[in-house]
C-alpha cells in the first residue's frame, strides 16, 4: 500500500490529484490513497468565507477551488479523477465551512463522509477508528481536526464538545496500536501558546506509529514524540513560495508491506514540475 501525505492545500484541492498523477507517471509507481493533514479550503458558498481566506482570495483565486470546481459536475475535472481513481481522506483544518461540514457529518453514521459533487474527497470524523484497505494491508488511524485554543473559545474552528467526548471514549476504551494519527493542529507542548491538548492527551495514552500534522506555518519536520514511541512529522503546507514552487516536505508518501511502514519525502525535482503558474491550466 502506498499513500500520498499532504497538508494545507487552501482551496487547491485538485493539486494533491494532480501531483499524484504527476508521481505515478514519472516513477511508475502506483498510490491508493491521499490523506490530507486539514485546510482544505472547503467553502462550497463564497458568502461563509473566513477573513483569512477572504484576504487571500483577492490575489490568488486557488483559494476558490472547492468552489470552482468540487460543487458542480465539470467534465473535464470528472473524466480526470475517475482515470486516477484514488479518494482523498481528510481532517478538517481551522479554514474550513464548517457550518457545510457539520450539516454533512450528521448525515452520515459512517466515519468519514464525502463533501463533493465527485465523490472523491472526505472528511474524518474526529476520534474514529478508520482504516484503508490493498490487498491484505490494512492501514489504521485517527484523525483529529479543527484546531484547540488555550482560551477556551468554542466557536467552530476550535474542536467542539462532542469530539472531545470522542477522543476520551477512544481513550479510555482502545487497546489497540494504530498506524497513524492524522490531526490539522500540533499537540500543545509548544512554549508559542498554541496547539490542541486532546492531541497530547491521545498521544500519552493511546499507541500511534507516527503523526502527521500541518497549519503551524514550519518547516518539514520529524522527530520522536515525548512518549518515546510516535514519530512525529509536520508537513509542510502545500503552499507556493516566491518563486512559484512547493517547499520541501510538501509531499510525502508513506509505504505498508508486510506490516512495516516506510516513509520518504518526494524529491523537490519532481513537484517542481508543477507550479504556480502552471498547476492548474
Amino acid at each position: 500500500m502506498k499513500v500520498a501525505i499532504f497538508s494545507d492545500i487552501h482551496g487547491k484541492i485538485l493539486l494533491p490529484f494532480k501531483l499524484v498523477d504527476l508521481y505515478q507517471k514519472e516513477t511508475n509507481e502506483t498510490i491508493d490513497f491521499i490523506l490530507q493533514c486539514g485546510d482544505m479550503g472547503c467553502y462550497p458558498n463564497i458568502d461563509n468565507l473566513d477573513k483569512a481566506t477572504i484576504k487571500h482570495a483577492k490575489t490568488d483565486r486557488d483559494e476558490l477551488g472547492f468552489y470552482d470546481y468540487f460543487i458542480k459536475d465539470i467534465p473535464e475535472v470528472r473524466s480526470f479523477l475517475d482515470k486516477l481513481n484514488i479518494d482523498m481522506i481528510c481532517v478538517r483544518g481551522n479554514h474550513e465551512d464548517h457550518e457545510y461540514l457539520d450539516k454533512l457529518e450528521k448525515e452520515t453514521e459512517d466515519s468519514r463522509f464525502p463533501i463533493d459533487i465527485y465523490n472523491r474527497v472526505f472528511v474524518c470524523k474526529t476520534g474514529h477508528k478508520q482504516e484503508l484497505k490493498v490487498g491484505k494491508e490494512t492501514l489504521s488511524f485517527v484523525g483529529v481536526g479543527r484546531i484547540g485554543d488555550r482560551k477556551e473559545r468554542t466557536n467552530n474552528r476550535f474542536i467542539q464538545e462532542y469530539e472531545k467526548k470522542k477522543i476520551k471514549e477512544l481513550i479510555k476504551e482502545n487497546k489497540e496500536i494504530f498506524d497513524l494519527l492524522i490531526t490539522h493542529d500540533k499537540d500543545d507542548s509548544s512554549q508559542r501558546g498554541y496547539g490542541m491538548k486532546e492531541i497530547g492527551e491521545l498521544l500519552n495514552n493511546v499507541i500511534f506509529k507516527y503523526h502527521f500534522y500541518g497549519h503551524t506555518g514550519e518547516p518539514y519536520n520529524e522527530e520522536i514524540y515525548t512518549n518515546g514511541i510516535t514519530n512525529s512529522i509536520k508537513i509542510r503546507e502545500a503552499e507556493f513560495n516566491n518563486s512559484g514552487i512547493l517547499e520541501k516536505g510538501s509531499m510525502i508518501i508513506l509505504e505498508k508491506v508486510n506490516s512495516n511502514i516506510t516513509i520518504k519525502i518526494v524529491d523537490q525535482k519532481l513537484t517542481d514540475k508543477l507550479t504556480k503558474f502552471n498547476w492548474n491550466i
